[in-house]
């Protein structure tokens, strides 16, 4: 057997080519569109690249794409003044407080304080307690998670009744996408576990999973025979485990491995989502779609 790869590359731009079609649309009908800041405060080298990359899907999706750059000394009574000029503002559907924040400033506090209605991470407390009453309280799941479900349902992995084991409970990844599964709906209404450090026989667990979730962390740590043959696997870990020389520019560039051992897993599973190119193309895509549905809830057509 030789699964079937789950490519989150491609799936995205579908989902992108979806969102630009709304963005049109509500244009034409109503002569807005919808409205993103992303608060980048110093110059961590790799924030940069990711807001960067946000700053361009949002662009490229015809979104107003606010980037507000704050110096690393800025203060956390100015950030919190920030955060609030921006949750008064009509024309911004969506605020990001890009992570991690320098150590004088209480990264809870900031994030708490950004409007639920505008919390297009899904991270403030009452778009976690959205997510825990689930159907149609939910507004803004996290992203990373949204993009798994996306990617199971996108390829036609069956989850009514499914045994779903998600391997990390972490509040970014873990605890959010096994509350997701388990909900009543499509994609989900699967009957889930939660799999961690302190697990008795982990490999016992992951063998039972129809559907394997795994965000650990520790590269290779799922091996091919605790797999069930025919089971859906995705892969969230991104891991750098070494450096190499890309043959075509001569930069060293890393080694990326994701939680799984692919190599053999994928003689195993039924589907797999590969690393890179499988889970990490969708954690922005769900950002641009969250910051959508934020505008059609304001809009009342959601």
């Amino acid at each position: 057997m030789t699964a079937k790869l789950i490519k989150g590359s491609e799936i995205r731009e579908q989902i992108l080519a979806e969102i630009k079609d709304e963005v049109n649309k509500i244009k034409k009908d109503k002569g807005v569109v919808p409205g993103l800041v992303t608060i980048l405060v110093g110059k961590n080298p790799a924030s940069v690249s990711y807001v960067t990359l946000k700053i361009q899907t949002a662009e490229q999706l015809g979104f107003k794409e606010v980037q507000d750059n704050q110096p690393e000394t800025i203060s956390e009574a100015e950030l919190l003044a920030l955060i609030d000029k921006y949750n008064k503002d009509d024309s911004i559907n969506g605020i990001l407080v890009q992570l991690p924040l320098p150590k004088h400033i209480n990264e809870k506090k900031v994030l708490n304080a950004i409007d639920p209605d505008k919390d297009v991470d899904g991270f403030h407390p009452v778009n976690v307690g959205r997510l825990m009453i689930g159907g149609s309280e939910v507004k803004f799941p996290p992203c990373t998670p949204a993009g798994i479900q996306e990617l199971i349902v996108r390829a036609g992995v069956p989850t009514s009744g499914a045994e779903v084991v998600v391997v990390g409970r972490s509040n970014i990844v873990g605890k959010p996408i096994a509350m997701m599964m388990v909900q009543k709906g499509q994609g989900a209404n699967s009957t889930v576990t939660m799999v961690h450090t302190a697990t008795k026989d982990l490999a016992a667990h992951c063998k039972r999973a129809d559907i394997l979730i795994v965000a650990a962390g520790v590269p290779g740590l799922v091996k091919p025979e605790w797999i069930k043959p025919g089971a859906c696997v995705i892969d969230v870990g991104v891991n750098r485990v070494g450096e190499k020389v890309n043959e075509k520019t001569g930069k060293k560039v890393a080694i990326l491995r994701g939680d799984v051992d692919f190599d053999e897993a994928v003689k195993v599973a039924g589907w797999i989502t590969p690393v890179p190119g499988g889970v990490g193309p969708m954690t922005i895509t769900m950002l641009m779609k969250n910051t959508l549905k934020s505008l059609k809830f304001k809009l009342g057509i959601a």
